[in-house]
């Protein structure tokens, strides 16, 4: 970390989860939608995907996450970094919950270090970071070397994972970052919650609010773009096959 960000470090520190907290979606479902609208032919790797969600226990969530990345299959670095650039325009900052993009601006306005840290894939969650303003943005690490391969090695930023790179990145201990505020969606980061001074949840769930009321931190809820549950797995579905709307 350089002098100025160490210098930013000092005055504060505003950690931000992506899925679900900056945007109401999971960015992978939506990545994935813009490419298979681009080349159709990827929608090909449905029926791959479909033979391992059987299995999706036994692979857990950084295996799937391996299979699920299989509609990149051979794409070349320079294709996707295309395609990245053109998604992350047209999703980030219009598509974000405003009250969010408040909280970093407040943040940047304090001088403060802004961190983006998502499990969702590092590739397009450092151009995400850049378009919202972040000083630092980190995701899950995916081994490219030449095309796509079929399954990319990667490890997997989340939980305790995503606590261990961070404390890495910042120089703090693991124990507590100094004058720090979390901001998450996702029982999976109550490990980074834990260990900032005060916290932020966005939409949790039923079990996450009541953790978080107990603790007493922060809960917001911005609106959602869709009206139930139903909804909502409806559009998850039409966007795994690059059939979502606008």
């Amino acid at each position: 970390m350089n002098d100025e960000l160490h210098a930013k470090l000092q005055r504060g520190l505003g950690l931000f989860d992506l899925d679900g907290t900056l945007i109401a979606w999971d960015t992978q479902i939506l990545f994935c939608d813009y490419v298979l609208k681009q080349e159709g032919i990827r929608r090909l790797f449905l029926p791959f995907f479909a033979a391992f969600t059987p299995a999706a226990g036994i692979l857990g969530d950084e295996g799937m996450k391996r299979v699920f990345l299989a509609y990149l299959w051979r794409v070349d670095e320079q294709q996707l970094a295309v395609w990245v650039r053109d998604w992350v325009e047209e999703w980030f900052p219009v598509r974000c919950y405003a009250p969010m993009l408040e909280r970093i601006e407040r943040h940047r306005a304090a001088g403060h270090l802004t961190v983006l840290a998502s499990a969702s894939p590092e590739f397009y969650a450092r151009e995400v970071g850049q378009a919202l303003g972040f000083d630092l943005a980190f995701g899950t690490q995916v081994e490219v070397s030449g095309p796509f391969p079929l399954l990319p090695e990667l490890r997997n930023h989340k939980g305790a994972e995503k606590v261990r790179r961070l404390s890495e990145i910042i120089g703090a201990p693991r124990e507590l970052w100094p004058l720090s505020h979390g901001y998450s969606d996702s029982s999976a980061d109550l490990p980074m919650l834990e260990r900032c001074l005060t916290s932020t949840l966005v939409n949790p769930s039923t079990a996450l609010t009541a953790i978080g009321e107990e603790r007493g931190w922060e809960i917001v809820r911005p609106p959602l773009p869709w009206r139930n549950r139903r909804e909502k797995t409806v559009e998850i579905l039409r966007r795994i096959a690059g059939l979502g709307g606008k």
